[in-house]
């Protein structure tokens, strides 16, 4: 009679430890499998590099816009991937025309080392308005400024003092520039002093101005194929630059037959 019941005991063990494991323990371990992929740290949701790049930057004075950075860095990007410039580069200097002329609105970055060179005053075209641009011409003796993508070209001496060339790069709006003598140069009229005195900054005939004191050290720092980029938010030319287009963007513009038959 003693054996019965421990057998009976032998017998429910062993039919209860074939039983699956309880709805409770599932979600907890399901819960736990959840937490883990969230928190996994391979996991990585910033895809822009113009901002990452942008965070890096070390705005002292002015701060250039992000939207107008952005841009400014599609349109390097472009340039490298279409050969205009080096593979290595790594220099864009920006200016922001939709800013006062009173405010330093030009920038020289370096995009490697994520470091502003330089930030300071620059010129926009007597053509262009007084105060604040807001006409722009590709045209000869407009005396304007022209929007864009440039590519700085050699540095030479002449009327202006040390000076440097620009190829425009934007067809229409920029390319130009050689023809119409479009160079970056040294200028009194761009400084403080004359801010105080005339309550704006003196403007050139259509050139990126710089003061005369920085003329050599910007222009010995940016010269021989970098790129320039004129802004202003004109959305013509925003949505008219090859430059600005993203790469599907770019490819359905080249397979359309009107740009088949301007490209043969």
């Amino acid at each position: 009679m003693k054996k019965f019941p421990l057998l009976l005991c032998l017998v429910y063990l062993i039919t209860t430890s074939f039983y699956p494991a309880s709805s409770e323990n599932k979600n907890s371990e399901t819960k736990h499998t959840i937490r883990e992929i969230k928190l996994s740290p391979k996991q990585n949701f910033s895809s822009n590099p113009a901002e990452e790049i942008y965070k890096q930057l070390q705005f002292t004075e002015e701060t250039l816009n992000f939207e107008v950075f952005e841009k400014a860095f599609l349109g390097f990007q472009n340039l490298k991937k279409s050969g205009k410039l080096e593979p290595s580069a790594k220099l864009l200097s920006v200016c922001d025309f939709s800013l006062s002329s009173n405010k330093k609105r030009l920038w020289v970055l370096d995009l490697d080392e994520k470091k502003v060179l330089f930030n300071t005053l620059v010129a926009h075209g007597k053509g262009t308005g007084e105060e604040f641009a807001m006409n722009f011409s590709n045209t000869e003796d407009s005396h304007q400024s022209s929007l864009g993508f440039y590519v700085t070209e050699q540095a030479y001496n002449g009327d202006n003092g040390y000076s440097m060339r620009l190829f425009g790069m934007d067809r229409g709006y920029n390319d130009n520039a050689l023809e119409r003598c479009i160079v970056m140069h040294g200028a009194n009229y761009v400084s403080e002093d004359f801010i105080r005195s005339e309550k704006r900054l003196g403007r050139s005939w259509g050139c990126p101005a710089v003061p005369r004191e920085l003329a050599q050290p910007i222009i010995n720092t940016i010269k021989d194929r970098t790129c320039l980029f004129i802004y202003y938010p004109d959305q013509n030319y925003l949505s008219g630059s090859q430059w600005l287009k993203n790469p599907e963007q770019k490819n359905q513009i080249l397979d359309s037959p009107e740009q088949k038959m301007a490209t043969n």
